[in-house]
C-alpha cells in the first residue's frame, strides 16, 4: 500500500458507494480524508466507519452545484489542516432517458452535478494548490463520456465534458505544480449494479475481454496511484479503468 502520510484529500460525493471506497481506501494509506456528501446522516456514518478502523476522516455536507457553499468547505479545510492535497472530483448522478423524450430539467441536473459541480470544485481548490504549488485532482469521468450511450445522452456529455475540462485544467495548472487527471470507470458493480438480474450481469460481463465487472476498489486503487509521487510525470490524461471494455 502506497503511503500518502498526512496528506489532505478530499472526496465529493464519498458517503457512499464507489467515492466512499475511494475515500476508505486513501485514509488506508495514512491519509486525512475529507468526505463531502449531500446527507448528515450518510456523512456521519462513513466517517464513524473510517474512525473505527483507526484511520482519519472529517464530513462535511455540501452540494458542489453550490460555488460558494463549496468556497467556504474549503476554505475551512485549508484553515484546519494548511493544505489540500489531493481532490478527487466524485460526485455525480443519473437521470437517464432516450434523448427525444429526455425532460430539460433532468437534462440540466445532470449537467449541473456532474460537470459545473467538477468546475465549481476545481476552481475553488486550484486557488489554494496554485499557492502551495503543489496538488492533485482526479476527475471521476466515465467510459460513456467517451463511447457513448444510447438513453444517456446527458451523462455521456457530463463526462465527455468532464474529459475535456481535464485536459484543459492541467495545461492551466502544469506551471504550478499540479497535476489533473480523469479516470473513467466502465461497469463496475455498486448497490445499483447487485439488485440487476443476473442475466442483465452476463451481457455486460460477456462485452468486458476480462469478462467480469470491476469493483470499486479498482477505481479507488488508480486514484491512490494517480496521486502519489510515483505518478509525478502523468498529467492530462483520462485512463480507463473498464476490464479491456474501451481499447
Amino acid at each position: 500500500m502506497k503511503t500518502l502520510k498526512d496528506k489532505v484529500v478530499v472526496i465529493t460525493g464519498s458517503a457512499r458507494g464507489i467515492g466512499f471506497t475511494i475515500a476508505e481506501e486513501f485514509s488506508k494509506t495514512e491519509a486525512i480524508v475529507v468526505i463531502i456528501d449531500l446527507n448528515q446522516e450518510d456523512v456521519d456514518r462513513a466517517v464513524q466507519i473510517i474512525d473505527d478502523q483507526g484511520f482519519r476522516a472529517i464530513g462535511f455536507v455540501g452540494n458542489v452545484i453550490n460555488a460558494e457553499a463549496m468556497g467556504e468547505i474549503f476554505k475551512e479545510i485549508r484553515d484546519k489542516f494548511g493544505a489540500i492535497d489531493v481532490l478527487v472530483n466524485n460526485a455525480g448522478i443519473t437521470r437517464d432517458g432516450l434523448i427525444m423524450k429526455m425532460k430539460e430539467a433532468d437534462w440540466d441536473a445532470v449537467i449541473a452535478v456532474n460537470l459545473k459541480g467538477t468546475f465549481n470544485c476545481t476552481q475553488k481548490v486550484c486557488r489554494y494548490m496554485m499557492k502551495q504549488r503543489s496538488g492533485v485532482i482526479l476527475n471521476i469521468a466515465s467510459v460513456i463520456g467517451i463511447m457513448g450511450n444510447a438513453g444517456q445522452a446527458n451523462y455521456a456529455a457530463s463526462k465527455g465534458g468532464i474529459i475535456a475540462l481535464t485536459k484543459s485544467t492541467a495545461k492551466e495548472l502544469a506551471s504550478r505544480n499540479i497535476r489533473v487527471n480523469a479516470i473513467a470507470p466502465g461497469f463496475i458493480r455498486t448497490e445499483m449494479t447487485n439488485v440487476l438480474p443476473q442475466e442483465v450481469v452476463d451481457k455486460y460481463s460477456a462485452a468486458i475481454p476480462l469478462n467480469r465487472m470491476g469493483i470499486p476498489k479498482d477505481v479507488a486503487d488508480l486514484c491512490i496511484f494517480l496521486a502519489s509521487d510515483e505518478a509525478n510525470y502523468i498529467t492530462g490524461q483520462t485512463i480507463n479503468v473498464d476490464g479491456g471494455l474501451i481499447m
